[in-house]
């Protein structure tokens, strides 16, 4: 009778994992062990793993795995296991999308509250015991271009639009959707920046979306639009960015996502006015390692019956 899986967490935070793996009774299938991200895994790990949960891995360590047969991503942006020169055909990659929906589309709202509401500046008057009279744009009314109307995509169509927004955007698969009032195949992008106040970024890196939004797509934008990237930083060409915004054909840019996270400090985003940096705060909330630990021990127990698994990467499409 064989013996139980050899499960390792590659985790500084496994405890929710843990936790998820006694709550569904797998506790006695497998053998679990941890490895804080900044150690290797050793030899005798590398010899016997068979499933392991991680953020990344360094080229190399794969084929020197002989019995892993499946490695569950920490994020939905699986494109740094893509990368990877040695990654073996035959393991199964699965990545943890859907699991930002709780946090995500809260952030993109604030960002768009941001961008119509003074708050930010009336705290800056506060500060100085200013009274200024500020004006508030309405967001009802306005066109939300959504490009990537996934989970998350969907469910700030349906918030935006539960406040007055009007939501158009892209989809590789047709249909319609809970408060999108059209979508349109990846070939009609243009359609949707055509008509967007505002126009988000929710795509996977993948070769055919990487420097896509360039010179050229932010031209077609409606002039004094706003750019929002919660997506994934290699789909923006930073300077053509800049330079939209700094012609004013652009009215600024919010962008959660970089290429080189953290941003490095001389890089021009951080000056360049109309161009707000965040920290990469879109999917992170305090409880989402409890989120990933609900798909990952579902696929956990996917994975020891021998049933196919939960959001696998589709190495061809890149996500």
């Amino acid at each position: 009778m064989p013996g139980p899986t050899r499960v390792l967490l590659w985790t500084d935070t496994p405890a929710a994992y843990q936790d998820a793996i006694a709550a569904a009774g797998l506790s006695g299938r497998v053998t679990v062990e941890t490895l804080a991200r900044t150690a290797m895994p050793s030899a005798e790990q590398r010899a016997q793993v068979e499933a392991m949960l991680a953020l990344a891995a360094p080229p190399g360590l794969l084929t020197e795995m002989p019995k892993l047969r499946w490695i569950q991503g920490l994020t939905a942006g699986i494109e740094s296991w893509l990368a990877l020169p040695d990654l073996p055909t035959g393991l199964t990659l699965t990545s943890a999308r859907g699991t930002h929906r709780e946090s995500m589309p809260e952030n993109i709202l604030g960002a768009l509250f941001h961008i119509a509401k003074p708050y930010a500046a009336i705290a800056d008057d506060n500060r100085t015991g200013t009274w200024t009279r500020r004006m508030a744009m309405p967001l009802n009314g306005k066109t939300l271009g959504i490009l990537g109307l996934g989970a998350v995509g969907q469910d700030v169509a349906r918030m935006a639009s539960a406040i007055g927004l009007r939501v158009v955007g892209t989809r590789r698969t047709a249909g319609a959707l809970e408060g999108v009032a059209q979508v349109y195949p990846p070939e009609q992008t243009g359609a949707v920046l055509a008509q967007a106040d505002f126009v988000l970024l929710l795509l996977p890196s993948t070769p055919a979306t990487d420097n896509s939004v360039n010179a050229a797509m932010l031209a077609q934008m409606k002039k004094g639009a706003w750019l929002l990237n919660f997506g994934r930083g290699a789909l923006v060409v930073d300077a053509d960015l800049i330079a939209a915004v700094g012609s004013g054909h652009l009215a600024g840019a919010i962008l959660d996502v970089f290429r080189t996270e953290p941003l490095p400090k001389e890089h021009p985003f951080w000056t360049a006015p109309g161009i707000m940096v965040l920290p990469h705060i879109g999917g992170g909330h305090p409880q989402r390692d409890a989120t990933v630990a609900k798909l990952f021990v579902d696929n956990l127990q996917r994975f020891l019956d021998g049933k196919t698994l939960r959001e696998v990467v589709d190495r061809s499409a890149g996500y």
